[in-house]
């Protein structure tokens, strides 16, 4: 029987080589377009100047190829540099490069040279690097059995300083002092001098403008009242829960939501993070106990409640350099479809899983984490309510945690956060390291937050990790609709590859007979505030010219007009692994796929195993046909399909 986890990685390649075959594909597509604007005489591509977009750009660094331009003083002091050839291969020691350098007499051959070394990987990290300093543990050894080992036990990697603390010293700052000059803020996250002296730093650009904000897609999933919506409010809002969930209430966008305290709908919060890695909330608050003793005259009230300063969307922006946006999902059974959608259309780089601590994982908590496995997102683990759980339940609650990570079906290793250390180290590798970061967190009292907070800072984003295509053609998916006031239709979704600016035609669709119809981008919003542009990567709304509401719905994609018209896919083909079901799968079957933002009842057609018939375990090769409308489907997209219980995982291998 066929593995989830072998069946995943047959995905994974499958999907990455369709992806690469895509890329190749729309590279010869422009360079075609390219020469027949050149020899019509369109364009003067050789007047012409190119506006780089990068976050780097603005801040006086300039990547040209394999030539690096640093401009610290002015137009004057640009000095070209050449870098090691190969950028696109993985980078030398970092560690090893830079600690030389700094510590090198202060000249200006030697900042120049230093300066040289952190462009490029500035910009092929989107603006972000963490770089140890020192002899520290191997974080492979470190959390063997979910338990630290002691100093001797674990292994160490990285250069010993042999100027000990003094050397330490210089190399932060003098590394501080270098960074002011490239508009990049660098601040020391975590330093020890013992058993050997080393350090951590996080280097982080100062974006000019919203255009250029790392972004970072968290989605939040667990039971009915796990403390999704609570928790979200106290991270945002920098205050406390009063016991009852009023945390929460400003998070509801239905009047429902907030008469059942339930979430039903997607919903959407930002937590902003400074270049120092300050998070962006009301400079001063009060607790939500405190509010209620206000509002009911127990208290003189003093004015300063978390709730009346709440910071708009636009304001977190301007005084962030990275943002996390939280997509709220619902964990009541019924709106468990809803869930799924927004697992799989908002795009999310880490899922947070919700688990009670009086409550342990049950219901819904099992099922959204089955979804998340099988969409492959990485899992970080939050237990609440650890103030009101009697320790004996806790430590239940998480021994039953532990055997379900560590079980067959999920492979992850545990590891409670209880440091700062354990912040940065497993903020970094415990993708790779199939380590499943866990923290003991009260809404109530503040514990366990800090460390969530330092947590999200340092985790990096897919963009930054290549996952997108920023000079691919334009591939935008809707993921939900609406209709403004004095502004018309506007869209809202993620950016797939390529780049968009306001006033650029596009095509929109598929319709529900497979047609396209071209418009036009009015404006651009990210986070609610204005911009001219916006890249792979990103989610952003759209405002559309001439287009009616009732025209678009949520699975419809915006693409860069062509003159190979897009086609619209009604029947495809796809290898798929059926998770569970309890009888049999046969032809004719009908279940509701989702694909990316794409949601809709899919028939089988036909499948090529032995029997005929599929039940659980079972892989084939299937024939799907849409019952609805044709969409925009590609080869090597995943899905996932379910009907009541019933849970599939695939891939699409054949456009019909």
């Amino acid at each position: 029987m066929t593995t989830i986890r072998s069946f995943q990685s047959e995905i994974e390649e499958i999907h990455d080589r369709h992806v690469a075959q895509q890329r190749e594909h729309a590279k010869e597509l422009q360079a075609k377009q390219q020469e027949l604007k050149a020899s019509k005489g369109s364009l003067g591509a050789k007047d012409k100047k190119i506006q780089l977009t990068d976050p780097l750009a603005a801040s006086g660094l300039k990547a040209v190829k394999n030539k690096v331009e640093i401009v610290a003083g002015g137009p004057s002091q640009v000095k070209p540099i050449d870098i090691h050839e190969g950028g696109n291969k993985e980078e030398p020691d970092i560690e090893a490069d830079l600690k030389t350098l700094l510590l090198l007499p202060t000249s200006d051959l030697t900042t120049s040279s230093i300066k040289a070394h952190l462009a490029p990987r500035l910009l092929r990290a989107h603006g972000e690097l963490i770089v140890p300093f020192g002899k520290h543990q191997d974080l492979n050894k470190l959390y063997h059995e979910n338990k630290a080992l002691s100093d001797e036990e674990a292994g160490y990697v990285g250069d010993e300083l042999e100027g000990g603390e003094k050397d330490l010293e210089r190399i932060s700052s003098r590394l501080i002092e270098v960074v002011k000059d490239m508009e990049v803020e660098a601040v020391v996250l975590d330093k020890s001098l013992t058993p050997f002296p080393h350090c951590t730093m996080l280097i982080r650009t100062n974006p000019s403008s919203i255009e250029q904000i790392t972004e970072l897609r968290m989605a939040v999933i667990g039971n009915v009242d796990a403390g999704k919506s609570t928790m979200l409010g106290v991270l945002t809002r920098g205050g406390l829960d009063d016991g009852r969930g009023k945390a929460r209430v400003n998070l509801f966008r239905h009047k429902h939501e907030i008469e059942s305290g339930r979430t039903s709908s997607v919903g959407m919060e930002i937590l902003g993070f400074t270049s120092t890695g300050q998070a962006v909330i009301p400079s001063s608050h009060t607790s939500v106990a405190q509010i209620a003793a206000e509002e009911s005259g127990f208290i003189p009230s003093t004015g300063t409640s978390a709730r009346r300063e709440k910071l708009s969307w636009d304001e977190i922006c301007k005084r962030s350099a990275k943002v996390v946006s939280f997509i709220d999902l619902a964990g009541h059974e019924r709106y468990l479809k809803t869930t799924i959608f927004g697992m799989t259309g908002c795009s999310p780089d880490y899922a947070i899983l919700m688990v009670g601590g009086n409550a342990g994982l049950i219901g819904m908590s099992k099922e959204h984490l089955a979804v998340t496995l099988a969409l492959n997102v990485p899992v970080i683990v939050c237990i609440t309510k650890i103030d009101m759980t009697p320790p004996q339940v806790l430590e239940t609650t998480k021994k039953q945690l532990t055997k379900i990570l560590k079980s067959p079906g999920c492979r992850r290793t545990p590891v409670f956060v209880e440091s700062e250390r354990d912040v940065i180290a497993l903020s970094q590798n415990f993708v790779k390291e199939r380590f499943c970061p866990v923290f003991c967190i009260s809404n109530v009292t503040g514990a366990g937050l800090p460390h969530l907070r330092s947590f999200l800072n340092l985790l990096p984003s897919s963009s930054s990790q290549g996952h997108y295509e920023v000079d691919a053609p334009l591939e935008y998916s809707i993921s939900d609709v609406f209709s403004v006031p004095f502004v018309g239709t506007v869209v809202s979704g993620v950016i797939h590859s390529g780049v968009v600016k306001t006033g650029d035609t596009v095509l929109l669709g598929p319709d529900s007979v497979g047609q396209y119809v071209t418009t036009a981008v009015k404006s651009i919003q990210r986070k609610r505030a204005s911009v001219e542009s916006a890249e792979a990567g990103q989610s952003v709304s759209f405002a559309l010219k001439r287009v009616r509401r009732a025209a678009v719905r949520k699975g419809m994609v915006i693409l860069a007009k062509t003159e190979e018209a897009p086609k619209a896919v009604r029947r495809f083909e796809g290898q798929i692994l059926v998770l569970y079901h309890n009888t049999t799968i046969q032809p004719r079957y009908q279940a509701v796929m989702h694909c990316g933002s794409i949601r809709q009842t899919a028939r089988i057609l036909s499948l090529d195993h032995p029997r005929g018939l599929l039940r659980t375990g079972d892989r084939a090769n299937v024939t799907f046909e849409l019952v609805s409308s044709p969409e925009y489907l590609k080869e090597g997209m995943k899905l996932l399909f379910r009907e009541g219980k019933t849970k599939g995982l695939g891939v699409i291998t054949k456009i019909l």
